[in-house]
């Protein structure tokens, strides 16, 4: 399948761009660095060979952001997903499911399940962030009718302990400052998955953090991969690592 700006998908859904400031000021301020630089070593001063260095890595970076957000993560979540090789039937819970890139995905595995998604949404997180936003884009997806939307905390979901067969994050728990309450919605996460449930959360920053809190709450089979290069928000430094494991089916 051809890439397309978009999003993977051959529907009107639009997905939106993850933290849309980030890209923004990294592609304009390296343009504006590119630009002086030019100015500078055409007046022959030595400054302008660093500019156009820091402009080009700015640059670069900024198109490695609007790639991951608007192609890459498609890609590794669709394989993450097949991965797990559903059954068909499960009820699934994406924690910050945003304008539904995963929450989506997820639904057109589970045609006799449920796919629920959590948020607060807030558009600074990803642009455009609304329920009923999410809503039309399960609707071009032709997945509505399994789509169920909640507004609420990750710190205390509004659902019963050992709901879901499934808990899947994207590049969202991350955006909660505080390390132990981070700590928290993991721990939320384990609470409402089902015992033999399973969990993968894919992030930027906090990976080991979810994996050691995974492996002391007991999970199973505690996994912490990275995604490679087109999960990069901008380069190595803001790479994506995947987190699964299994809780005890007792």
């Amino acid at each position: 399948m051809a890439c397309t700006f978009v999003a993977m998908s051959d529907t009107n859904a639009d997905y939106g761009f993850d933290a849309p400031l980030v890209p923004a000021l990294l592609g304009g301020l390296g343009l504006l660095a590119l630009a002086i630089g030019i100015v500078l070593l055409a007046t022959g001063s030595s400054a302008g060979g660093g500019l156009l260095v820091m402009g080009a890595v700015m640059t670069a970076s900024a198109l490695s952001f609007v790639y991951t957000t608007r192609i890459g993560k498609f890609r590794w979540w669709a394989k993450i997903l097949d991965g797990l090789a559903l059954r068909g039937d499960e009820e699934v819970l994406d924690m910050g499911c945003g304008r539904g890139a995963v929450l989506v995905a997820v639904a057109k595995r589970v045609p006799r399940g449920t796919a629920t998604g959590i948020d607060l949404w807030r558009s600074v997180d990803q642009s455009g962030n609304a329920p009923e936003v999410t809503t039309a884009n399960a609707t071009a997806e032709g997945v509505v009718d399994r789509v169920e939307l909640r507004t609420g905390n990750m710190l205390d979901m509004p659902f019963a302990d050992g709901h879901f067969d499934l808990v899947v994050s994207s590049l969202a728990i991350h955006n909660i400052r505080d390390r132990d309450d981070r700590r928290t919605a993991v721990d939320e996460a384990v609470r409402v998955l089902r015992p033999g449930g399973r969990l993968a959360i894919a992030d930027i920053q906090a990976g080991k953090v979810y994996a050691e809190r995974l492996t002391e709450l007991g999970l199973l089979d505690v996994h912490r991969t990275s995604l490679g290069p087109t999960s990069w928000f901008g380069g190595p430094w803001m790479s994506t690592s995947l987190v699964t494991g299994t809780k005890p089916p007792t």
